[in-house]
């Protein structure tokens, strides 16, 4: 059936095209605006169900020539609609007080529709025109999707963005090719010829400059290119972000966050690392000489070299080696960094060794491509102290630009694992970005309090120092009680750096706020109340959210309070709106634009269809079990990839594995059920629900032991090598995915039997819940956890079930 064969290559290139969006979108604007554009533009699938319903005695008679039409749309407007984007001026930091930025926003939404609403209506009208084959058109939909996912991240590896979306552009004319010799027509063959013939020159005839990321004016390298004489040196692109190498010759970086005004000399020149466009990087100039890297002294986060002598550390997120400089000039013993780009280390070791002194190489300093936290786990090694510093760009933190990043560096596990993993008397330091009114820090600081608890500490105040300079903070979670001799030493540091201590065990109220004068001591009164009996209440009434982050709710940099809104908004054009972490209620605002557009996709049909004698209740029942499956699918595969980044210690990894294999094994689940609808339908449509009832008692006994059994597992294959634990990955997800790809066909093929013409309507009504699960999957687990999650997908899954209990029928 060559017709499966172009549906697998359409499946495969809208998932591809989908990815692939989120990685050009974070480069040019941020991965937040990337997420939340990407989930609108996913309601192409909805109004591709709505087209169909209202055009299908058009489309079906005709379905070569409309799904070729479509799939050679979809080749070229995966391409065209991002360039004509790109030339569209939207700047999401104006959004909130320029109401010509939502027009723009809204451009952007039915720009980056149209290659979703081509695809989807090739799927869409293949289900309506075999309807006695839905459950094999299902399957080849999920494999091509499961292998799309898989292979732009592998391509990724190999080729820049612009050249991976000039390939998925091929796929469509493919897809066309593959029906037109479907075609028993003397001309097919011709037909299919010329298009396999565009589809291998037709996407590549763009020029470069049209498909080149135009990153935002406002993100680092373009300020940083701003600068008389200032060079690319380089860039290399891969999943796992965009690297751009900046030299100014005139104005040298010079990066040290928070450095002390009390130091009068200059830093060594720097090279600047940034990732996709922000989030800067430096490569220090480093000649093996100590006196050039005293700066680095005079920091914040160099307070714990002065509590320990020659210790052994493990640097988390070494990036261009301040760190890793540091502790050398502190004549640290030995030295672990961890980096989780291979190619970040690569510029260090091999572009610009001899500018980095060869610093990757040297016999005290040990380096590891791995992400921080599953490094942790699966290591047997003890330190004097672990290291965390400025992992984000300050601009992208103090605007909430990563309120919707998920990070479990933070969470109330993390820093349990990173205390286990010290010596007695080792220190954890976390160095964060100062923000007024204060948030990481006061958040980091409730989060180690009820670490240590959580630990059996009953004062964990005496465990605790807390600092800060006139832009970062550094907070010290010591394993064993701070001693009289290190309170002093901590006292020493900051008044001969200017520093003020904002916590430490015994301080008293006038030794805060002395050097950096605020106009009140913030963090002093936040870290007292946060080891005080009215710690509850204190989180309560603060302007911001600083409730622990978990790994169930890893949305450390979630901040934002609805209460502190009015009081925010009272302040504008008094620069009040700075302080809103503004990404959070642009979720909001998406996720009800969403609903709006899903519901008129979903009623449009509706009227349409009201007099082809079916009853209310039957259309009733078919919206809420796709609405329900859409939703609930979706709901569990976003939990599982972020149960399974801390698994296989990589977020490409997790992406890739999960995504590929929840949807390969629910097309086979799908292919299989076949056999089910077969013979159910001997029995009569109450066995086929009897059956859907059974498959979905199945998908949460699988998921419910999952929650129980996947956190300790995960804990003890932690070690385990990346060869064994993708595999590992592999067989966990295979037994639920293959029972969630049942439901759809099973459903789709009783709505064939009963009432053929509500198909294209069932797709578009699953198509647009499938776009609100994206989003509400985001914000429930921001509020409850994912836990809750997939709690809620398995109450949609029987509720769907019941829905198609009885029979349907075709009169009212």
């Amino acid at each position: 059936m060559l017709v499966g064969y172009a549906i697998f290559l359409i499946s495969a290139g809208v998932l591809g095209y989908e990815i692939l969006l989120m990685r050009l979108l974070s480069v040019i604007q941020w991965y937040h605006f990337a997420y939340m554009i990407i989930s609108l533009a996913l309601l192409g699938f909805g109004a591709s169900g709505t087209f169909i319903a209202l055009a299908q005695r058009w489309l079906i008679p005709r379905f070569h020539l409309s799904f070729m039409i479509n799939a050679v749309l979809f080749g070229f407007t995966t391409v065209g609609s991002f360039i004509i984007a790109q030339e569209i001026p939207f700047n999401p930091l104006e959004i909130l007080w320029d109401r010509g930025q939502l027009l723009y926003l809204l451009v952007l939404y039915l720009l980056l529709s149209v290659p979703f609403f081509c695809a989807a209506t090739c799927i869409g009208l293949t289900f309506a025109r075999f309807k006695d084959q839905i459950n094999r058109i299902y399957r080849f939909d999920l494999l091509g999707a499961g292998t799309g996912a898989l292979a732009i991240i592998l391509i990724l590896f190999a080729f820049p963005p612009a050249t991976c979306l000039e390939l998925l552009g091929t796929l469509g004319f493919f897809a066309a090719g593959l029906v037109s010799l479907n075609q028993a027509l003397p001309r097919s063959r011709g037909i299919a010829v010329a298009l396999f013939s565009c589809g291998l020159i037709l996407p590549f005839t763009w020029p470069d400059v049209w498909l080149t990321p135009r990153i935002s004016d406002y993100k680092g390298v373009s300020l940083a290119l701003r600068v008389p004489d200032a060079e690319v040196l380089g860039q290399h692109s891969s999943p796992l972000g965009l690297l751009t190498v900046v030299r100014s010759s005139n104005i040298p970086f010079r990066h040290a966050p928070g450095l002390s005004l009390n130091y009068f000399s200059e830093p060594p020149p720097q090279l600047g690392i940034f990732t996709d466009g922000d989030s800067l990087s430096p490569i220090t100039r480093y000649d093996g000489k100590r006196e050039p890297l005293a700066y680095l002294d005079y920091l914040s986060s160099a307070l714990p070299y002065h509590l320990l002598e020659k210790p052994k550390v493990l640097v988390l997120g070494a990036g261009g080696g301040t760190d890793v400089l540091m502790a050398l000039y502190h004549q640290a013993k030995n030295i672990d960094a961890v980096e989780l780009n291979p190619h970040i280390i690569d510029l260090i070791e091999r572009v610009h060794a001899e500018f980095a002194g060869n610093l990757y190489q040297r016999e005290d300093v040990k380096v590891h491509a791995a992400e921080a936290r599953g490094f942790v786990a699966g290591s047997s090694e003890r330190y004097d102290l672990i290291q965390i510093s400025l992992l984000d760009s300050f601009s992208a933190s103090a605007s909430g630009g990563y309120a919707l990043n998920e990070t479990y560096l933070y969470t109330l596990e993390a820093l349990k694992e990173y205390l286990h993993h010290l010596q007695p008397g080792g220190l954890l330091a976390i160095t964060r970005w100062l923000k007024m009114p204060p948030r990481d820090g006061l958040k980091l600081f409730a989060t180690a309090v009820t670490a240590l608890e959580k630990s059996g500490i009953d004062n964990p105040g005496q465990q605790l120092v807390l600092i800060r300079s006139w832009k970062t903070t550094t907070l010290l979670v010591k394993n064993g009680r701070f001693t009289e001799e290190e309170i002093r030493a901590v006292g020493m540091f900051c008044e001969a750096r200017s520093f003020d201590v904002a916590y430490y065990p015994g301080i008293r109220a006038m030794e805060a706020n002395r050097y950096n004068v605020l106009e009140k001591p913030y963090l002093y009164e936040g870290a007292t109340a946060l080891i005080g009996e009215n710690r509850n209440d204190f989180l309560k009434r603060y302007k911001f959210y600083i409730t622990p982050a978990t790994d169930d709710r890893p949305y450390f940099f979630h901040f934002f309070k609805w209460g502190t809104l009015p009081e925010i908004f009272s302040l504008k054009g008094k620069g009040g709106l700075p302080l809103l972490e503004w990404t959070y209620p642009i979720l909001i605002v998406t996720f009800l634009l969403a609903v709006v557009t899903s519901f008129v996709l979903i009623l449009l049909p509706l009227w349409t269809l009201r007099r082809n004698g079916s009853s209310r209740r039957n259309r009733s029942r078919i919206a809420f079990y796709f609405l329900s499956l859409g939703l609930a699918f979706l709901f569990i595969e976003i939990a599982f990839i972020q149960k399974f980044i801390l698994f296989l210690s990589h977020p490409l990894y997790a992406v890739a594995v999960v995504l590929c294999a929840f949807l390969v094994f629910a097309g086979l689940g799908s292919g299989y059920s076949s056999q089910w609808t077969h013979r159910s339908q001997k029995f009569g449509q109450k066995k086929e629900g009897i059956t859907i009832v059974l498959i979905v008692i199945g998908i949460a006994a699988i998921a419910f032991s999952y929650m129980i059994l996947l956190p300790p597992l995960f804990h003890r294959w932690m070690p385990l090598p990346d060869v064994l634990k993708i595999p590992i990955s592999i067989v966990l997800i295979a037994p639920l995915a293959f029972c969630m790809g049942m439901p759809f066909p099973l459903g789709l093929s009783r709505v064939a039997a009963a009432m053929p013409g509500f198909i294209p309507w069932a797709w578009g009504v699953n198509g647009c819940a499938s776009v609100l699960s994206a989003i509400l999957a985001t914000m429930l687990a921001i509020h409850f956890g994912f836990t809750v999650v997939i709690g809620i997908a398995l109450i949609l899954y029987f509720s769907a079930a019941l829905a198609l209990w009885r029979p349907l029928g075709v009169t009212t």
